[in-house]
């Protein structure tokens, strides 16, 4: 069984940065996508970045330039690096391993506060 952990989150100023963990209890392949979704109070979860073994990446628009998503396969931890947060990236944030594109195992989330 696949278990994500989240850590790193907080409150945080406008125009600050976080660093987001994620741990992945389980055997972990490299095949496996992992990433991270964020849900806003009153919104649905939506993608933020993810990435696979070989290092491609995905992003949604609103954190492109902003945030960066990257991976220790030896440690099966993803991480994410926020910078220049905005109000707007408040949300609680989700770690996902997700297997043959099928199966999604999901982290408890970390909230991520950020104040104007």
């Amino acid at each position: 069984q696949v278990q994500p952990v989240e850590s790193g989150g907080g409150l945080v100023q406008a125009g600050g940065s976080l660093r987001l963990s994620c741990a992945a209890s389980g055997r972990i392949f490299s095949t496996d996508v992992m990433g991270w979704y964020r849900q806003a109070p009153g919104k649905q979860r939506e993608l933020v970045a993810t990435i696979i073994s070989g290092g491609t990446t995905n992003y949604a628009d609103s954190v492109k330039g902003r945030f960066t998503v990257s991976r220790d396969n030896a440690k099966n931890t993803v991480y994410l690096q926020m910078n220049s947060l905005k109000p707007e990236d408040t949300a609680v944030y989700y770690c996902l391993v997700r297997r043959a594109y099928a199966v999604n195992y999901w982290g408890k989330g970390t909230l991520v506060t950020v104040s104007s």
